[in-house]
C-alpha cells in the first residue's frame, strides 16, 4: 500500500479497536473457527466490518510460531506451551532449515486460509497478517531470559557466556520461523504485516545499561527486526509495528529505523508526546487501556469515552497522524462480553 493511504485514515478520523477475538467469542463455534481457516476470516471480515475499518486485523495470537517450531523440533505437542530451552538442541538449526517447508500447523493454516479468505471476499479490506517478534518469542523460550539479556548488556558474548549463548541461537532460531511464517501469509494476501514485539521493553532490558552506552537494544532487538523489515519491504508488504510495553523515548525511537507504516504502542506511553519521537509519516495507533474494559471497576464505563476525547484532543493538538485505537487486542473474557463491548462502542462514537 502507498504510505498516504494509512497517513488518510488518520486524516479521516477513523477509530478501530483490534477486535477480532471479541468477534470470535460470540459464536457458539468458536473453539472450532480456531483451526478453520473460512469460519476464521469470516470473522475477520465482520470484525472490520462492524469496527468499520478496511484494516482487516487477524487474532493477536503470539504463541502460533513457537508452536510452528517446537513441532519441526518434535516436542510433543501436550509440552509446547510450557516448554523452555536449557540448551538449543543440537542441530536445531540445521533441523528447522531442513524442515522450512514443512506443513504448517493447525493453527498456522487456520490464519493463512483466513487470509485468504479476507483477500477473496473482504471488499476493500486490506488483509492483515500477524506475527510474534523475534526478540519477544526468543523469551518465551528461556526460562530466565532476563539474566542472560542482562549478561549480553554488560558486553558477554556467546563466547563468553554460555546463558547469551543460549540466548543468541534460540533468537536465530525464532528468526527463521517468523520469516517463514511471513512468506506464508504474504502469499496467502497479507498486504501488512502486525509484528508484535512487546517484551522489548524495560523489565526486559536495562534502561540503565542503555544509559551507560550498551548495544543490547540495537543487538538483540533491532539487528533482527531490521532483518524482518527488509524481508516485508522486499515483497511489498507494510509494516504495523506493535509495542505495548514499558518503554524508554529511546526505545521508542529506534523504531523509526524499521520505519513502520503505523506504530502502535500500549497505554504506558502517552502519544502526544511521543509524536515529537516518532517520523511524521508514521501513523500512531492506540492507546486506550482496553485490557481494563472487563471492570467496570476497574474502567467505570463512563471513563472511555471521556479518555478517548482526552486522547484525540491531545492527538489533534500535536498534529501528528493518529488512529484511535486498543492498547493491544480487545480479548473476550468470559462473563464479561457486553461491558467490554459496550466500551469499545463509546470509543468508536463519542464525540471528539
Amino acid at each position: 500500500m502507498q504510505r498516504s493511504f494509512y497517513l488518510d485514515l488518520a486524516h479521516q478520523g477513523l477509530r478501530m479497536p483490534i477486535g477480532a477475538d471479541l468477534v470470535l467469542h460470540e459464536k457458539p463455534d468458536h473453539q472450532a473457527r480456531l483451526i478453520d481457516g473460512t469460519g476464521l476470516g469470516e470473522v475477520i471480515v465482520e470484525s472490520a466490518q462492524r469496527y468499520g475499518t478496511p484494516l482487516a486485523f487477524p487474532l493477536m495470537d503470539l504463541m502460533i510460531e513457537k508452536h510452528d517450531l517446537l513441532t519441526m523440533l518434535e516436542i510433543p505437542a501436550a509440552d509446547i506451551d510450557a516448554y523452555h530451552f536449557d540448551t538449543v538442541p543440537a542441530r536445531a538449526l540445521e533441523t528447522v532449515r531442513s524442515r522450512i517447508n514443512a506443513p504448517p500447523t493447525p493453527r498456522m493454516k487456520a490464519g493463512l486460509g483466513a487470509l485468504r479468505h479476507v483477500a477473496a471476499h473482504g471488499q476493500g479490506m486490506v488483509p492483515v497478517g500477524m506475527t510474534i517478534g523475534p526478540f519477544s518469542m526468543m523469551t518465551k523460550m528461556l526460562a530466565d531470559p532476563i539474566t542472560a539479556i542482562y549478561m549480553a548488556g554488560e558486553g558477554a558474548s556467546a563466547a563468553d557466556d554460555d546463558d547469551v549463548k543460549l540466548v543468541e541461537e534460540a533468537l536465530e532460531l525464532c528468526l527463521l520461523v517468523i520469516e517463514r511464517s511471513l512468506r506464508l501469509q504474504i502469499e496467502a494476501g497479507a498486504k501488512a504485516v502486525c509484528l508484535c514485539e512487546p517484551a522489548a521493553n524495560k523489565v526486559f532490558i536495562s534502561p540503565n545499561q542503555l544509559d551507560s552506552g550498551s548495544n543490547v537494544f540495537d543487538r538483540l532487538v533491532m539487528t533482527p527486526n531490521r532483518r524482518i523489515k527488509k524481508l516485508l519491504a522486499d515483497a511489498g508488504c507494510d509494516l504495523i509495528f506493535h509495542d505495548c510495553g514499558e518503554l524508554t523515548d529511546a526505545m521508542v525511537g529506534a523504531f523509526n529505523e524499521l520505519d513502520p507504516a503505523v506504530l502502535s504502542l500500549g497505554s504506558s506511553r502517552r502519544l502526544w508526546e511521543d509524536a515529537r519521537l516518532v517520523k511524521p509519516d508514521t501513523v500512531l495507533f492506540g492507546n486506550l487501556p482496553t485490557k481494563r474494559f472487563y471492570s467496570d471497576t476497574e474502567m467505570p464505563p463512563e471513563e472511555a469515552p471521556k479518555l478517548a476525547q482526552a486522547l484525540m484532543s491531545h492527538m489533534t493538538r500535536s498534529g501528528h497522524a493518529f488512529i484511535l485505537g486498543s492498547e493491544c487486542d480487545v480479548l473476550s473474557v468470559p462473563g464479561c462480553h457486553d461491558t467490554i463491548a459496550a466500551k469499545v462502542n463509546a470509543m468508536l462514537t463519542c464525540r471528539c
